[in-house]
């Protein structure tokens, strides 16, 4: 089982096999979240990893996670490979599917520091075109409209839930300006 330095904080994303689908419906993305949940949440008999989930987001072939692992420095490999054995047997009995339903082991990238951890989950956040809407994403418990144990956005939130979505909009309106630019140059 694969070490990470602890603490710190890990972007952690899996795409689908083959660059497949692995979320279809809305049952598909709570699943996966509910499989989160219960491996953060010590209220069950399933076992619980030493983690803290930050920021999420489930698209349709992949999904992002931004973790804080204060101890264990194998917690993190524990959790995903709990959540993704879970998950893979449902959605293989679901769709009568054999086979790997990950693209391969997941990736996680070391966060170095507080300005690199906040552009992480804007990223995260920003993945869907109608993120202000997305229901598969943490970015409510950024804005303050939802709060839970299982999800810690304080680990990020030196601002208001109002300067976060500033700090979003900021960086899609770049995204804007850069992308007039690379089709006007294209054009």
């Amino acid at each position: 089982m694969r070490e990470y330095d602890a603490p710190a904080y890990y972007h952690v994303y899996n795409r689908g096999a083959d660059g497949k689908r692995i979320f279809y419906d809305s049952q598909d993305k709570y699943k996966f979240i509910s499989l989160l949940i219960r491996y953060l949440i010590d209220d069950n008999d399933y076992p619980t990893y030493d983690i803290e989930l930050v920021a999420y987001c489930v698209m349709g072939n992949h999904f992002h996670l931004l973790l804080y692992q204060e101890n264990d420095t194998q917690a993190i490999s524990g959790l995903l490979r709990s959540v993704s054995t879970a998950y893979s047997m449902y959605f293989n009995k679901k769709y009568k599917h054999h086979g790997h339903v990950f693209q391969s082991v997941f990736k996680a990238s070391r966060i170095s520091d507080n300005a690199y951890l906040a552009h992480i989950s804007r990223y995260i956040h920003l993945n869907p075109e109608t993120y202000l809407t997305y229901k598969w994403s943490s970015l409510t418990y950024y804005t303050g409209k939802k709060s839970d144990t299982w999800i810690h956005p304080e680990r990020v939130l030196a601002m208001t839930p109002q300067k976060y979505l500033v700090f979003i909009e900021e960086y899609m309106d770049r995204r804007q300006v850069l992308k007039t630019v690379e089709d006007e140059v294209a054009g």
